[in-house]
């Protein structure tokens, strides 16, 4: 008998409940914080009791609307890349695009899947690539869907590729510089050896999504989005039935590469965040409908049809938060970061720089903010580490495969569920798909920290 999988929805409100019954079991404590170098950082050895607050029957009532607020810049943002993706769509420019690049493609296009999943690896492995991924993927869903693969190798290409990336990063300064500097380890230090461990992530990663397109390709009914895919064939063209291009179209595929580019220059010049992204795709719906032949009204219609189309997934990540918002306003979560380390500081040496490795994953399932898992985490692991004879930057690592890896699996990653609504597809589907390779990249993040470990890799 097949087994039903609940709806995204009535799973996150599972967790919900299990996470404000747990507030009765665990005990509330808390770190005492402390600023260093202009960051609030954990005293290791500052953690006591707190009196309890146990969540309440409107305390998680509450908790949905709370996430929604926590996160509102996550979900207008979608409702904002969606809008404007509306608009570009409408033009017809992106299927007249696309219809070019495919005929251009011919017999090519078995380098495509690898060759973009590479980029954003690298994307991910140096600029810290995640948010930055959300504007590709609704042309990412065209592009493969017509080349007679599936949304889940849309969302596979951006997320997965930048998301290996991320895990085994050589520059990104977002988790990899945050911290080293907490574990006042030299900048970028370890180059060499973590270049490998990128390469050999990313080669596995590119190896698993080519796999995976050519098989769905071959068979399109043994996706899993294959019955998602169908509900929402009109989407699908054949190659012969998409728009020739215009010279309007050339105009508005323009205006979109410029923003992209854009993007790609503010993420790594200027340091965007979300919010001036969002108020980027603010621009191109202004030029884009105009310039594609869309009068301002039609803009605006598209804009929020475009909008409208993606709110189940926008909610999603406010019910993704509340989870962490019944737990902090409980003080758990630094309860549960306690037992953790108390549990690795008795472990034999041998498996010490394993237990960390197990600390780091779980943690990031309740710390999704790679930075904050950091200013949480390291500040108790890096003289922990010392005493159990596991160099500091091998405990780095360790860090950085377990909040990286985790960033596309877990419920509470607000950019990660805000992708899943950008391209259809639910939560409990993409886990089913997804749980083979993260399951592949743990035994290779296992491996990887076991050879630092033997090697003593520094330099301390």
């Amino acid at each position: 008998m097949r087994i039903r999988v609940p709806h995204t929805y009535v799973l996150l409100f599972g967790l919900l409940l299990f996470a404000a019954i747990s507030t009765y079991m665990i005990p509330a404590g808390v770190y005492d914080r402390v600023e260093r170098n202009g960051r609030q950082m954990v005293d290791p050895l500052s953690y006591h009791r707190v009196d309890g607050k146990p969540a309440t029957g409107s305390g998680v009532l509450m908790a949905f609307p709370r996430g929604l607020i926590e996160v509102g810049h996550i979900v207008f943002y979608i409702f904002i890349v969606g809008g404007a993706f509306g608009v570009v769509t409408a033009t017809g420019a992106i299927d007249a695009g696309i219809g070019t690049a495919i005929r251009k493609i011919g017999r090519r296009e078995n380098l495509l899947i690898p060759g973009l999943t590479f980029l954003f690896a690298l994307g991910g492995g140096t600029i810290g690539m995640a948010e930055e991924t959300l504007p590709f993927l609704p042309a990412l869903v065209l592009l493969t869907r017509s080349l007679g693969y599936d949304s889940l190798t849309a969302g596979g290409i951006a997320l997965v590729g930048a998301c290996a990336g991320f895990g085994g990063a050589f520059i990104n300064p977002f988790t990899l510089g945050v911290a080293q500097s907490i574990a006042e380890l030299p900048p970028l230090s370890g180059m060499i050896y973590r270049i490998i461990v990128w390469f050999i992530l990313t080669a596995v990663t590119v190896w698993w999504m080519a796999r995976y397109a050519a098989r769905v390709k071959k068979n399109p009914q043994t996706s899993l989005a294959f019955t998602i895919d169908q509900a929402r064939r009109a989407a699908t063209q054949k190659i012969d039935d998409l728009p020739a291009l215009t010279r309007r179209h050339v105009y508005v595929l323009l205006v979109s590469a410029a923003a992209f580019l854009l993007l790609v220059v503010g993420a790594i010049k200027w340091q965007w965040g979300i919010m001036e992204l969002a108020g980027l795709f603010i621009g191109l719906t202004a030029l884009a409908g105009p310039v594609g032949g869309l009068s301002l009204d039609k803009t605006a219609e598209k804009f929020i049809d475009g909008a409208a189309a993606l709110t189940g997934g926008a909610l999603v990540v406010g019910l993704a938060r509340a989870t962490l918002v019944v737990l902090n306003d409980a003080s758990i979560i630094d309860t549960i970061i306690a037992a953790m380390a108390s549990v690795v500081q008795h472990l034999p040496a041998s498996v010490s720089v394993a237990g960390i490795y197990v600390m780091q994953i779980l943690l990031s399932y309740i710390v999704p903010s790679g930075g904050g898992q950091a200013a949480l985490s390291i500040p108790i692991l890096a003289p922990l580490s010392d005493l159990l004879g596991v160099t500091r930057q091998t405990m780095v690592l360790a860090y950085q495969f377990g909040d990286g890896f985790s960033n596309i699996m877990t419920p509470a990653q607000g950019y990660f569920m805000a992708g899943l609504a950008l391209i259809g597809i639910p939560w409990n589907i993409w886990a089913r798909w997804f749980l083979p390779l993260l399951g592949i990249w743990y035994a290779i993040g296992l491996v990887m920290l076991l050879l630092a470990h033997a090697m003593k890799w520094g330099p301390f």
